[in-house]
């Protein structure tokens, strides 16, 4: 009897365990913590003085509310990614998460976020995390399949996370926090047809429609891509130019944003999945060191 009782406990704690870490998975744990991490580089930019028990409150609630927009995603999105081999075995479309569990998941981490902005920051930043989830999970999630403009709305949300920290260590708005948003902003394009271009053939299969031009992994999307990432050259000296960093952090950005914007023309003589994907790796360098050497710099 005492066996049995045992092995029924241990399925239990299986149970349990695999439901934990579906949950776990659901969150999408590493992009929430990219842009935690950018958010905290705002709010670092943004303090007088940095406290790491606020920089800790500050990346559990960014880490939540971007959770509950990718749940969001995840659950409008659930039929759509039985369609593609990257996202079929997600907890979702694999039914190791029920529809009702994803959606208490989402309004657990979404209130609670937004409780520790409210409480331990400012009302300000609450509205502009409330305002990222919104657009992500209700508004870009659905204009995927309509075409390109996706990317452009998409681009908000997650433009926001250095901002947000800005006005959560400030309480106010203006035109520093305007630049850090615009830097990540322009940032998204390149960043994320790269990845569009990578997964273009999966995306097709969910009738998703990201990238830009005519749609084709061609010149004209790669010319579309090189300007926007043109842009990051004279809005990375901005920062400096408003006193926020001092000119070695100006002189990292021109650097950087050379050789990424190297990696476009890469990718517009060769326009193959290689050079989209050194594209992709890339961008994911560019912007921690850039907003690293931000950082520093002010320091």
């Amino acid at each position: 009897m005492s066996k049995i009782m045992t092995s029924a406990q241990e399925n239990l704690d299986l149970k349990v365990g695999d439901k934990v870490k579906a949950l776990f998975e659901l969150l999408k744990f590493r992009l929430a913590f990219l842009i935690a991490f950018s958010g905290a580089m705002g709010y670092s930019l943004g303090a007088s003085s940095v406290s790491w028990i606020k920089i800790v409150l500050f990346c559990i609630a960014s880490i939540g509310i971007t959770g509950a927009a990718n749940i969001i995603n995840q659950i409008l999105e659930i039929d759509l990614d039985k369609m593609m081999k990257r996202t079929e075995n997600r907890p979702l479309p694999s039914g190791r998460v029920t529809i009702e569990q994803a959606i208490i998941w989402a309004v657990f981490l979404g209130v609670s976020s937004l409780f520790i902005f409210v409480v331990y920051f400012n009302l300000i930043s609450a509205l502009l995390a409330l305002l990222s989830l919104v657009l992500y999970g209700f508004v870009y999630t659905p204009l995927k399949r309509v075409g390109p403009i996706a990317v452009f709305v998409g681009a908000f949300p997650g433009a926001f996370p250095p901002m947000i920290g800005w006005v959560a260590a400030t309480n106010h708005f203006g035109l520093e926090p305007g630049i850090l948003f615009a830097i990540q902003f322009f940032w998204q394009f390149p960043h994320f047809w790269a990845i569009a271009w990578v997964l273009d053939d999966d995306y097709k299969r969910a009738g998703f429609k990201l990238l830009p031009a005519n749609g084709l992994k061609d010149a004209d999307t790669t010319m579309q891509i090189m300007i926007y990432t043109l842009f990051l050259l004279p809005i990375g000296w901005l920062p400096y130019q408003l006193g926020m960093t001092g000119i070695n952090s100006a002189f990292v950005a021109t650097v950087f944003g050379v050789l990424f914007l190297a990696q476009t023309f890469h990718l517009m003589r060769k326009c193959s999945d290689k050079t989209a994907r050194q594209l992709m790796f890339g961008s994911f360098i560019y912007l921690p060191i850039v907003q690293i050497a931000f950082l520093l710099d002010k320091l």
